[in-house]
């Protein structure tokens, strides 16, 4: 338990003016620039393209890339301020910038040598691309010992073969991190990871998946046929792809965490507008006690929530193993924001099943959160794995 009692010590959980200021500015952007088009955006399942070249502009497409890469260099507070701020707006559009960042880019800035790095970041972290990550498929997604996908030594490269599902950027992203099995006698220690680009021939995206929510978010399969990869397109040494995948989900917990908490707290400020506005029975939604025991709930899980998030986050900017801590934070943000959501349609009634609220849009959204990035059922597994281990 000495980690954990490490980072209660000294309590300071004010923002420095930096944070402060991006926050602000991530902000800014989305209640102007995404919030009034969110809507749109989900109704045709268009991929924003527009909005995320702006976002690559704001440079938070390459929020913890270094400024020598074309990056920010920022920390993973920042990162769960920037999704948190945009995830207000539009969770499907915080969902691409948390895969985005997290995943791919992540992947090959965590891992990848020096050549992959200049070859591939800059281009990432300004957003004339978009990254994506290639991890399910459709006979396996939380068991990564069920992949089929494989890579056979050709020469001095490798051939590719197999089949992507439910990846985020799945078409519209250009550079993908694949993880493949390079010797299946070795289980989890023989899947390897490679980075691959759609000018590679044989690798091309596949069907787009119509989903509940996160409708713009673009979700879709990938496809390897025969695709010929250089011996450089290794991430790191053969056999590492698992173990490299499991620290990047770490980290990318923390980025749905703070994807959950800026739902909820959306979620939260349209029933407090509503219960306000909105009378029954001769008096405000707000005045009923049912009502104001439904708000006091949603306001406790959202402070619960961003405790859990940002410990995480801080933890992680400091060097300290999260395994831990970013499973608590993303199963209990991401349930949070499921319930909290459910109880924001509750409030507005039959108006918040109706498209004319946004409350319906971000019940939807809610649902992927307990999903993506492994389920709460593998949540609690994490969770319980390293509290009985010590």
């Amino acid at each position: 338990m000495t980690a954990t009692l490490e980072t209660t010590a000294g309590l300071d959980f004010s923002l420095t003016s930096e944070q402060e200021a991006i926050r602000d500015t991530a902000r800014s952007f989305a209640q102007n620039e995404i919030a009034p088009h969110a809507l749109h955006f989900d109704e045709t399942q268009e991929f924003p393209h527009e909005i995320f070249k702006k976002l690559g502009d704001l440079g938070f497409l390459g929020i913890m890339v270094p400024p020598e890469l074309g990056g920010s260099g920022m920390g993973y507070v920042e990162y769960a301020l920037i999704v948190e701020e945009i995830a207000k707006a539009c969770p499907a559009i915080a969902l691409g910038v948390a895969a985005h960042n997290g995943l791919g880019t992540g992947h090959i800035l965590n891992f990848g040598s020096e050549a992959l790095k200049q070859k591939y970041i800059p281009q990432l972290s300004n957003g004339s691309t978009m990254g994506a990550w290639g991890l399910t498929e459709p006979g396996s997604g939380s068991d990564a010992s069920g992949m089929l996908t494989t890579a056979v030594r050709d020469g001095d490269g490798w051939i590719l073969n197999g089949s992507k599902n439910f990846i985020t950027h799945g078409n519209v992203g250009n550079i993908c991190v694949i993880l493949a099995i390079t010797d299946r006698s070795k289980g989890n220690k023989g899947i390897s990871a490679f980075v691959v680009d759609k000018t590679m021939k044989g690798f091309y995206g596949s069907k787009k998946e119509n989903k509940v929510g996160m409708r713009c978010s673009d979700t879709a399969g990938l496809t390897l046929e025969n695709v010929r990869v250089p011996g450089e397109s290794l991430i790191g040494n053969e056999g590492e792809g698992f173990i490299q995948a499991l620290q990047i989900l770490d980290g990318g917990r923390i980025s749905i965490a703070a994807l959950s908490l800026g739902l909820a707290e959306a979620a939260l400020s349209h029933s407090v507008k509503y219960a306000q506005a909105r009378k029954q029975f001769g008096k405000a939604l707000a005045d009923m006690q049912g009502i104001q025991f439904k708000i006091a709930e949603m306001s406790m899980k959202i402070e619960a929530a961003r405790l859990l998030t940002f410990k995480a986050a801080w933890m992680k900017d400091n060097g300290m193993k999260i395994t831990l801590e970013a499973a608590q934070a993303k199963m209990f943000a991401s349930e949070a924001s499921v319930a909290i959501a459910e109880d924001a349609v509750q409030i507005h009634g039959g108006y918040g099943y109706t498209k004319d609220y946004p409350v319906e849009k971000l019940w939807r959204d809610s649902k992927l959160l307990t999903i993506g990035e492994g389920t709460s059922e593998v949540q609690r597994m994490v969770i319980a794995r390293n509290v009985l281990a010590m």
